[in-house]
């Protein structure tokens, strides 16, 4: 099989949307690559899975499926049939039973990380500086400004449930761990990424190198392009 015969489906993280991965988009699809980026409703953990199986139906042949942040424990949920790697750029990875939460408060928060507080309606937002001081603190001023401005965000529904058995038990995985992150910390990613047996590399980089270092991110889903291929 060609490596131009795999195709690759982005799933963004929590306060984000498929925005976010453009740089990462365009440099895949320069290489020739077919790339798609699934829409999730951050309304509930199932709705989101269900939203990312709704792209995979919608995508040809063998699928790498890469997953920012909370979007993590979206991808290692979805429907195996044509996933052949999984790709976590500083993502969560809860195991069978666990939640979201857990992983994600598994440690000590970093000094800047925000509090994250649910509003009247269970949807927790994140407040407008923090895209400057956690969440893309090596980004522009303008990158930050439409992260902010396009937000979406996240319901207790997503990060509160125990999720299934995994698919990083059955699938080859890589993780990018961002040394940097402020948001989930570098201890918790490397905890992460070794039960996973994934395949580990690390960058001085902050919680959103899909916006501040694509190359890194595209370099990493280009090695599980290849082994899909071959496998």
């Amino acid at each position: 099989m060609a490596m131009k015969d795999v195709s690759v489906v982005l799933a963004h993280g929590a306060w984000a949307d498929g925005s976010s991965w453009a740089r990462v988009i365009t440099a895949l699809e320069s290489t020739g690559t077919r790339v798609s980026a699934a829409p999730l409703p951050l309304t509930s953990l199932a709705d989101d899975v269900a939203a990312l199986n709704r792209s995979l139906d919608r995508t040809e042949g063998p699928i790498v499926l890469a997953g920012h942040a909370y979007a993590g424990a979206v991808i290692a949920l979805a429907r195996p049939d044509r996933v052949r790697a999984l790709v976590y750029v500083t993502a969560l990875a809860p195991d069978e039973g666990e939640k979201v939460a857990d992983v994600f408060y598994r440690t000590k928060p970093h000094p800047q990380a925000p509090k994250l507080v649910p509003d009247r309606d269970g949807l927790i937002w994140l407040p407008e500086d923090a895209f400057q001081t956690a969440f893309a603190q090596d980004a522009s001023a303008d990158d930050r400004a439409v992260l902010a401005a396009v937000q979406r965000p996240i319901s207790l529904g997503c990060i509160t449930v125990p999720v299934g058995r995994p698919l990083w038990k059955d699938i080859p995985s890589w993780f990018l761990v961002a040394e940097n992150d402020r948001m989930i910390v570098p201890e918790t990613q490397r905890y992460m990424a070794a039960r996973m047996k994934a395949k580990t590399r690390a960058h001085a980089v902050d919680h959103a190198p899909i916006v501040t270092a694509p190359n890194a991110v595209v370099v990493m889903i280009s090695d599980a392009i290849q082994s899909a291929a071959v496998n």
